[in-house]
């Protein structure tokens, strides 16, 4: 069996049963390992608006991405809600007060977006210096976060996303990684990250095979979207970017983008969930629509066979949401509401248990602890282990679209219209 290994943003780290991310800076979608996890000691464990809130500011617009925290800083991208003003917001991390308010984009036609969707659900990178925010094909920019100064920005990339964009930016080494899976092209791109030039780009090599029996085309632009975000790991010793697409779990060279290897998935589509790895292997919802739980033991050259897949499940599976892995289980929330734990080489399920509530956001854990945040408002904090047990159930208005992050013994949380710092008092 091949091991794989998550890169943290930085540097390569093992990734061991139990892993472990920085718990000071949260600077990319799902956190420093792209997984969901944190080692802060001290997360609250009940809120409301009136209990543990350290601040509360409002965010204008419509935007589902998820908050960035490096330092003191807390950044969110926002834009209107016909997408036709595209920008980032930066907080400070003591205070709450909006210390820049940057309208990047004017779009005088933006493509299709559904209403469940938002013009601003890709989650921005940060990293020393400097922030990385894409909307897609609309565009990218990258901001000097001392100053807010736009250093770069692109405007070229050609992608139908068709019912929007979701898939986040990816910094690793001087690279920056992003997916584009629309309805008309498919493709991943490396940009130098200090200037915005292309370093390279690939297109997605499934053949989606698009007739119908009779051999008319089945113009369905569902069946060639995603709006995963990619990951780094390694294989044999050697970083490789895992990006999911449509009906594809793919492995690309990072400096050149070369396929290594793809998994095909023909049953499903539209594959929303972030890739986790861990115990070997590494898990990926495969879409929303008739979702599977992969289990891949990545390793090899071309098309890979079922012989790399450990095991599959459609039992729960979540659909928008990201799976977390923690101790060799993994947790996983469905679309409506359904938790359930499974042994993560095996895939035998340890529990399973609803919980009140539509789920957009991806938990994350922390300190034996699952954050669970929900479309209506309600975050449900379980004990992570064998036995499905509810902790807490806290309550804010206006529903959890994105995904928590973590500042140090804090939760940053945004709802469809304000920005949270919720910490306990001391």
């Amino acid at each position: 069996m091949n091991a794989i290994r998550i890169c943290w943003l930085f540097l390569i780290a093992t990734l061991s049963t139990s892993i472990a991310s920085a718990g000071e800076d949260w600077p990319r979608f799902r956190g420093s390992t792209g997984q969901g996890v944190s080692d802060a000691k001290d997360l609250p464990l009940n809120w409301s608006e009136t209990q543990n809130v350290v601040w509360k500011t409002p965010i204008h617009g419509k935007a589902w991405s998820s908050p960035v925290v490096m330092g003191k800083q807390v950044w969110v991208s926002t834009a209107t809600a016909d997408g036709k003003e595209l920008g980032i917001v930066c907080v400070d991390l003591d205070s709450g007060k909006i210390r820049l308010d940057e309208k990047l984009f004017n779009v005088a036609e933006p493509q299709y977006c559904h209403p469940f969707n938002s013009y601003a659900s890709p989650t921005p990178v940060i990293e020393p210096g400097r922030i990385y925010v894409s909307f897609g094909s609309p565009g990218t920019a990258c901001l000097d976060t001392a100053d807010g100064k736009v250093l770069w920005q692109r405007t070229d990339f050609v992608c139908n996303h068709f019912r929007g964009s979701g898939s986040s930016p990816l910094v690793f080494g001087d690279l920056l990684i992003m997916n584009f899976d629309g309805s008309d092209f498919q493709f991943i791109v490396a940009l130098d990250k200090k200037t915005g030039k292309t370093v390279w780009k690939t297109d997605r090599s499934i053949d989606f095979k698009d007739t119908q029996p009779d051999g008319k085309p089945l113009a369905n632009g569902d069946f060639h979207k995603a709006f995963s975000t990619p990951i780094i790991a390694e294989q044999d010793g050697r970083p490789i970017v895992v990006s999911l697409g449509s009906k594809a779990l793919y492995a690309y060279e990072p400096s050149t983008g070369k396929e290594i290897w793809r998994v095909e998935h023909r049953e499903t589509h539209s594959g929303s969930s972030t890739p986790v790895g861990g115990e070997g292997l590494i898990f990926f919802g495969t879409g929303i629509a008739n979702g599977e739980l992969w289990a891949l033991r990545p390793g090899g050259t071309g098309q890979l066979s079922d012989a790399n897949v450990a095991w599959k499940t459609k039992k729960h599976v979540c659909g928008k949401t990201s799976v977390t892995l923690v101790d060799g289980l993994i947790y996983m929330i469905n679309d409506g509401g359904i938790a359930s734990c499974l042994e993560a080489k095996t895939g035998a399920e340890v529990w399973h248990n609803r919980i009140d509530g539509a789920f957009s956001a991806s938990p994350i854990y922390a300190n034996g602890r699952l954050y669970v945040g929900s479309e209506n408002g309600n975050t449900t904090v379980l004990a992570a282990g064998r036995e499905f047990k509810v902790l807490a159930e806290n309550t804010l208005p206006d529903g959890l679209m994105a995904s928590p992050a973590v500042a140090g013994n804090a939760l940053i949380l945004r709802t469809r219209s304000n920005l949270y710092r919720i910490e306990s008092a001391h």
